[in-house]
């Protein structure tokens, strides 16, 4: 019996032969917690090694600008929020695991595609319960009550079953059958947008720091993703399927014992992205790129239509769309000239882009920010400086480059 067969074989034994096919395009984004970059090239990732082999290996960050106002701690719960809003924590109020109080004016990826495509079908599959009911809101008025078309989580909290350990082995085990549960709902069903989040490693590191213990970990959740790989495969095969598969984590570990997190260091920031797409941008095939891409790069792919009082507010910008500019920076000087930087992607080429501006932020307490253009530039030249005239009741400006093919954002004080 071959793999391809034996797969089969499991699901067909376990009841999973009735399918219901979902045309367009489908994603499926899975964290592997707290792994960081030099880290996972060390372990033995047979699975994501043929990931990256159909796709791309990217080399990402977490943490905003560091010693800027966009700083975000390198934790767990930050780094989710970066990733399913597109946001440093400045903006998704998300400073700690606790999860006590998300700004849900800034939409997670998955309130943009259920505002985009109602009947559209979305899964969570998830080590941690919060993911779902405090992170994402579900059910909550201030996210539109949004619903889960499929979940598989809470276990966390089944002391019976999933007794709690010094070593953290209950969470290993809940890894497994989160992992089994997400393809067996893949394979069946398909949801057309996806959350897989597997927590073991984290703790792995926590336990051991840098071991063979962590290295163990890695591979023990890398072949839970191949599990939930070959689901993913089997369905492009049998129903002509186009699907984005992304493993990410979600922040890197203290240097040298790797025990901790938290910080600003490198190993702390430096994070990665593995996707199933060879076809990125010249951004993304030179550059650095961030956890806050994610939501935007998903959003192009599944052709959710971003509104653009949110798209005026996003920190990242898609990996495969075409890109014209990134890292937009700024600050005032004298108080009267907006002095703006920004690299750009084609250094030859003339190309416009809007500059805008709104001094107040209303986005925050669910309301509208009202902009207006103060000028244009020419992103080849990567600078401008603009006269600018603050309202009397404003020291703060919110800066939009707005060029062909997105937006770009950067806060500046007066």
């Amino acid at each position: 019996m071959n793999k391809k067969t034996g797969f089969i074989w499991l699901l067909w034994t376990i009841g999973l032969f009735s399918f219901a096919q979902a045309p367009g395009n489908k994603a499926i984004y899975i964290i592997m917690d707290g792994i960081p970059t030099d880290i996972i090239h060390k372990a033995s990732t047979p699975n994501l090694d043929r990931i990256e082999k159909e796709g791309v290996f990217l080399n990402s960050y977490v943490g905003g600008e560091r010693g800027g106002y966009s700083e975000t701690p390198t934790i767990s719960a930050n780094g989710y929020a970066t990733l399913v809003t597109g946001t440093w924590a400045h903006k998704n109020n998300i400073w700690d695991n606790s999860l006590n109080d998300p700004n849900y004016n800034y939409p997670t990826l998955f309130r943009l595609y259920k505002d985009a495509y109602p009947d559209g079908k979305m899964g969570i599959f998830s080590t941690w319960l919060d993911n779902r009911t405090k992170l994402l809101g579900e059910g909550l008025p201030a996210t539109g009550g949004i619903k889960f078309d499929y979940h598989f989580d809470g276990l966390e909290i089944d002391t019976e079953n999933y007794p709690h350990d010094k070593k953290s082995y209950y969470i290993k085990r809940i890894d497994a059958e989160v992992a089994m549960a997400t393809a067996k709902t893949i394979y069946k069903n398909g949801p057309d947008l996806s959350w897989v989040y597997l927590q073991y490693t984290d703790d792995a590191g926590h336990h051991y720091g840098n071991s063979p213990e962590l290295y163990n970990s890695i591979t023990f959740q890398d072949a839970l993703v191949g599990l939930i790989y070959d689901a993913v495969k089997q369905r492009e095969e049998e129903f002509g399927e186009n699907w984005l598969f992304v493993v990410v984590t979600d922040h890197g570990r203290t240097p040298i014992t790797a025990r901790h997190h938290g910080g600003q260091s490198d190993n702390e920031r430096h994070t990665w992205m593995i996707m199933n797409k060879k076809d990125i941008n010249q951004y993304a095939l030179n550059y650095r790129t961030a956890a806050i891409d994610l939501l935007p790069t998903i959003c192009g792919f599944l052709d959710v239509k971003i509104p653009a009082e949110t798209q005026y507010e996003l920190d990242g910008i898609s990996v495969l769309k075409e890109i014209d500019a990134f890292d937009l920076k700024g600050h005032l000087s004298g108080g009267k000239i907006l002095e703006l930087n920004w690299n750009a992607i084609n250094k030859e080429k003339d190309m416009e882009a809007e500059v805008l501006v709104s001094f107040t932020n209303n986005i925050k307490v669910g309301g509208k920010d009202t902009y207006q253009k103060i000028g244009k530039v020419n992103i080849k030249e990567e600078k401008a400086a603009i006269p600018i005239k603050f309202p009397k009741n404003s020291d703060f400006v919110k800066v939009v480059l707005k060029t062909p093919n997105h937006t770009l954002n950067y806060w500046i004080y007066k």
